[in-house]
């Protein structure tokens, strides 16, 4: 059985408003994240990374380019081609921090920046600052490398969240000019062609959804079927790069730039939801769950390559060589997302809570304004102390930088972040569906229209007891569903006291609610050995932790350890009193001239109790290195 929710819903503030699948999402207005984990990071997200974000681009000329005074087409444009992005995703993530609480002054920044980016918009609906005018190079002359129509894509997607979020409808304006040209420009009859970064397809298919305007989600549809024809120029990361070797429906599973073809799944789902096409949205299923299965690091961070950003083959994941760059997690979280509310499978909320706690909650400073590109799970060499005023050119090996030369990765955040209470909860045709656990308070409908409402409190991720009490309900049963995490055997949930059955990946609860019933959902916290598949030749041999949905590491910073002759006793369980740690041993291993012997190094052992830390913490307080997967003794 399926909801639907209406094609041009504007209310409720919500990412992603498929008109049909068996989960409805819930918005801004009806889920609030009131404390705890995730209450503090949006707190810092509002406080003060969207400011952080919106001085680096004023200070490098990015916000500039979109004004008359850099002169149109003059050789004064700043920064890089797909520049213009990252002020539509801080446009995007200012509008889903005003649904979320209103401000006036950041509204009226809202406002001087969409009309920023309107006055750069010309009469045919074209927008991009650094194609087209005089001195420039031609309009979608590289569309291979220029991003133009990546550009358009975020821009639709920061217009589709102004209009959901409560705000005016200026920057909807905007979006509808380009998309009608873009529609004009590469529709039937018009160039046969693609972008060589996948984006415009979500983008047009969200504005068709806010429209209803058919012609996008054809044009959508146009871009899907185009792709995998190589009909961008070869270049030695081969077709694949650009989501451009293999038709859609013939792929097995994402290669390539990993956020370039996440972005397209993402926009593969919505497509096949919207034009029912379940064919299509099993394929991406299959194609996004061979990926997870053989491509994902522990942490659900994507990318394993440096030189092209992108996947590697089945089971190649160094921890040392992880790129996992954030946006490719929070590319797969829209992935999962979709995914979930299409077919309502619990299994890709897991895959969205492992990519928040430990890509996501990594990647931002404690004082929102530095930030990881890249997310290794080993760090071999100390990392550098930064200046907090310097654009960095390179991407991996910590720590976090307040500014790279590429930084699509902060707005990506800050949009996730304003948003995430919509990752909650959702309805389904039975009732009300709990995802992801925070403090929270929930008040909705259900399918059939009646009023409900939930408030979550809990600590976790510290603390896996995750409370619930009704404080709305109207007569007549519903069901009440809690995802079960797949590492939590052994949970258990009570009703007002009464232990409740407990299987699957949902706890279900059917019964005629009153307000002021308590449910409590106990999650076994305590930490445990991973292994990774032997066919991932790279940490074979190693163990890791993990703790509720935290992934742990050991870390040099404050421990003195030295990390590269650890070792540590897989068969005793970690311990947790006062903090997690390991039976482990250090080697003293000489200084040899040729560094392999018939046997290996044996030096002094000196055992010890090895510290572990949430990977989210890493790098925090100093010069570090770190690593996730531990060699056994």
């Amino acid at each position: 059985m399926t909801v639907t929710a209406r094609t041009a819903d504007l209310t409720g503030g919500r990412p992603v408003v498929p008109s049909r699948g068996v989960l409805r999402p819930l918005g801004l207005s009806e889920v609030r994240i009131t404390g705890g984990f995730w209450a503090q990071r949006q707190q810092t997200n509002s406080r003060a990374t969207l400011d952080h974000g919106r001085e680096w681009m004023d200070k490098l000329g990015w916000t500039g380019n979109f004004t008359a005074e850099v002169g149109r087409g003059s050789a004064e444009r700043r920064g890089r081609e797909f520049s213009d992005s990252e002020v539509y995703k801080l446009v995007e993530a200012m509008s889903w921090e005003t649904g979320r609480q209103a401000d006036p002054a950041r509204e009226r920044e809202i406002a001087e920046l969409i009309a920023m980016i309107a006055g750069a918009q010309a009469e045919d609906g074209y927008l991009h600052t650094a194609f087209g005018r005089p001195g420039q190079r031609p309009r979608y002359g590289d569309l291979a490398w220029g991003h133009e129509l990546y550009c358009t894509g975020h821009m639709l997607q920061a217009a589709v969240a102004r209009a959901r979020a409560g705000g005016s409808d200026d920057l909807l304006a905007v979006a509808r000019r380009a998309a009608d040209h873009v529609c004009e420009e590469f529709g039937p009859g018009g160039r046969d062609a693609v972008c060589g970064h996948p984006e415009i397809e979500p983008g047009l298919v969200e504005l068709f959804r806010v429209t209803g305007e058919q012609r996008y989600l054809d044009q959508a549809a146009l871009f899907v079927a185009r792709r995998g024809r190589r009909t961008l120029p070869a270049h030695e990361f081969g077709w694949s790069y650009f989501s451009d070797d293999i038709p859609v429906r013939e792929a097995k599973v994402l290669r390539g730039h990993a956020v370039r073809a996440l972005y397209l799944a993402a926009g593969v789902v919505d497509l096949a939801v919207e034009t029912g096409d379940d064919e299509l949205l099993e394929i991406v299923a299959a194609q996004f769950d061979r990926t997870l299965a053989r491509r994902t690091y522990l942490t659900g961070g994507m990318g394993s390559r440096h030189q092209d950003e992108a996947f590697g083959d089945d089971f190649v994941l160094p921890a040392d060589r992880a790129y996992s760059e954030t946006c490719a997690g929070i590319a797969a979280i829209m992935v999962a997302w979709r995914l979930m509310l299409a077919t309502g499978r619990e299994r890709y909320a897991d895959v969205i809570e492992r990519i928040l706690f430990n890509v996501l909650a990594t990647a931002i400073g404690d004082d929102g304004r530095s930030f990881f590109y890249a997310h290794t799970l080993h760090q071999r060499s100390l990392t550098a102390v930064l200046p907090d005023d310097v654009e960095q050119l390179g991407f991996g090996g910590g720590p976090r930088a307040p500014w790279f030369e590429v930084s699509c990765c902060l707005a990506n955040t800050a949009r996730t972040l304003a948003s995430l209470s919509t990752y909650v909860a959702s309805v389904d045709a039975d009732g009300l569906r709990v995802h992801q656990f925070a403090d929270a308070d929930i008040d909705t409908t259900l399918a059939d229209g009646r009023k409900v409402g939930l408030r979550m409190r809990t600590g976790y991720p510290d603390d896996g007891t995750v409370g619930f009490e009704v404080t709305a309900a109207e007569p007549g049963p519903w069901t009440l569903a809690l995802r079960l995490p797949v590492w939590a055997a052994g949970a258990t949930v009570t009703v007002n006291g009464e232990p409740q059955a407990v299987a699957g990946e949902r706890a279900v609860i059917r019964r005629d609610f009153a307000v002021g019933d308590r449910v409590v959902l106990a999650l076994p916290m305590r930490p445990r050995f991973t292994r990774p598949d032997p066919r991932i030749d790279a940490v074979r041999g190693c163990v890791a932790v993990e703790q509720g949905p935290l992934v742990l590491c050991a870390e040099s910073e404050g421990a003195a350890l030295d990390l590269d002759s650890l070792r540590v006793d897989a068969g005793t369980d970690p311990a947790a009193d006062g903090g997690v740690t390991v039976r482990g041993l250090t080697e003293e291993l000489p200084d040899e001239p040729w560094p392999y012997t018939d046997a290996g190094p044996v030096g002094r052992r000196t055992p010890l109790d090895v510290p572990l830390v949430p990977y989210h913490r890493w790098a925090r307080g100093g010069p570090s290195t770190m690593r996730v997967w531990l060699p056994t003794t």
